[in-house]
C-alpha cells in the first residue's frame, strides 16, 4: 500500500504547489532555484521520473521493443508538450526560458526518457550500471565545459541552442530513470524472504541502506564535485532526488505496521487518474494565472483561491472515479 500512498502524495503535493508558488504567501525558499541549490519545488520533476520508473514495465522485466506500443506510449507526452507550447505562446503566458529553453518543457523530457528507455532495452538488473555510466559521462562533460555553456545566456538561432537546457538535461533524467528501474526491480519485484512479513522487513532494510547511501553521495558530490542543480540535472541532483524520495517512501511505509490498514478514499480516487489530475491541475493553474494577478493578491485572497482550487480538483477526480473514467488511452 505504501507505493500507492507515495505516488498519490507526490501528485497531490505537486498539484498544490504549482499554483501556490505563484502567490506571495508561498515561501520563496521553497520555489525553484535558478542555477544551483535545493528547494521543495526542485524535487518535483525528478520525483515524477522516479515515481514512474519504480513501477514501470521495465522494472517488472517487461522488456520488449514494439515500435507501435512505444510510439503509442510516447505520443500523449509529445502531444501534451506541443499543446503546452502552443497555449503558452498563444496567450503570452510567462515562461522561464532558463528552466528548459525556449520551446522545451517537462512533457518533452518525459517523452525523450521514455523513448530512449524503450529503444535501448536493458534487463532491470543491469539498468543501474548503465544509468551510472550515463550519469558519470554526463557529469564529466558538465565538469569540464558543459556547465558554463548551459548556465550562460548564449543562444543561437537553431532549435538545439535555444533549448540547450532541456535537451542536455535529458541525459541526467535518463540515468535517473534507469537507476529508478533497478531500485523498483530489487525492492518491489525481487523478494529476499519466503514469507510476507520477511519480505516487507527485507524491503524496508534495503530502502534504509539505499537512503543512507544516496544521502551520503549527495553530500560528497555537492561539496567536492558540483553543487546540486535541477536546471542541468547533474549527478548531485540525481542522488538528492533518489535520497529524498526513498526517505518519503520510508515514512509512508510505517502505515504497514497498522493492522488492517487500507488506502484512504482520496488515495484510491487520485490513484485511478494520476496523470489526469496532474493535467487538470496544470489547466486550472493556467486559468487562474490568466484571470488573477497572483503576485498582487492578498494572503486571504490567495488562501481562498487555493482552497477552491483544491476542492474543485478533488471533486473532478472523484467524479471521474465514480463514473469509472480513466485518462489512459494508450
Amino acid at each position: 500500500m505504501s507505493i500507492l500512498s507515495y505516488r498519490v502524495f507526490l501528485v497531490v503535493m505537486t498539484c498544490i504547489c504549482i499554483l501556490a508558488v505563484d502567490f506571495k504567501i508561498f515561501p520563496r525558499r521553497y520555489a525553484k532555484t535558478e542555477t544551483y541549490g535545493t528547494s521543495w519545488m526542485d524535487l518535483g520533476v525528478g520525483s515524477f521520473v522516479i515515481a514512474n520508473s519504480l513501477v514501470s514495465k521495465q522494472a517488472r522485466s517487461v522488456n520488449f521493443v514494439n515500435w507501435k506500443v512505444t510510439l503509442q506510449s510516447v505520443s500523449p507526452q509529445v502531444l501534451l508538450g506541443v499543446g503546452r507550447l502552443v497555449v503558452t505562446t498563444g496567450v503570452d503566458y510567462q515562461v522561464h526560458v532558463g528552466e528548459y529553453g525556449v520551446h522545451w518543457n517537462f512533457f518533452f523530457t518525459l517523452a525523450a526518457v521514455s523513448l530512449l528507455t524503450s529503444i535501448i532495452s536493458i534487463h532491470p538488473k543491469y539498468c543501474a550500471i548503465f544509468g551510472l555510466v550515463i550519469l558519470l559521462a554526463y557529469q564529466m562533460c558538465l565538469k569540464f565545459w558543459l556547465s558554463d555553456y548551459l548556465l550562460s545566456d548564449e543562444r543561437g538561432l537553431d532549435i538545439f541552442s535555444q533549448n540547450k537546457e532541456g535537451i542536455f538535461s535529458v541525459f541526467g533524467y535518463w540515468g535517473m530513470y534507469l537507476i529508478g528501474v533497478y531500485l523498483g526491480y530489487i525492492i518491489f519485484f525481487v523478494y529476499g524472504a519466503a514469507n510476507n512479513t520477511g519480505r516487507e522487513q527485507h524491503k524496508r532494510n534495503r530502502i534504509w541502506i539505499l537512503c543512507i547511501m544516496f544521502w551520503s553521495l549527495t553530500i560528497i558530490l555537492d561539496r567536492y564535485v558540483e553543487r546540486v542543480s535541477r536546471r542541468m540535472c547533474n549527478m548531485a541532483y540525481v542522488t538528492l532526488v533518489l535520497a529524498q524520495n526513498l526517505q518519503i517512501f520510508l515514512v509512508l511505509s510505517l502505515s504497514d505496521f497498522i493492522p488492517g490498514q487500507t488506502p484512504l478514499f482520496l488515495e484510491e480516487v487520485f490513484n485511478q487518474n494520476l496523470l489526469g489530475s496532474f493535467l487538470l491541475a496544470n489547466v486550472l493553474t493556467g486559468m487562474v494565472n490568466l484571470s488573477v494577478d497572483t503576485l498582487s493578491a492578498s494572503s486571504f485572497a490567495a488562501l481562498i483561491i487555493l482552497v477552491g482550487y483544491v476542492l474543485f480538483l478533488m471533486a473532478a477526480v472523484s467524479f471521474a472515479w465514480f463514473y469509472d473514467i480513466k485518462l489512459k488511452f494508450w
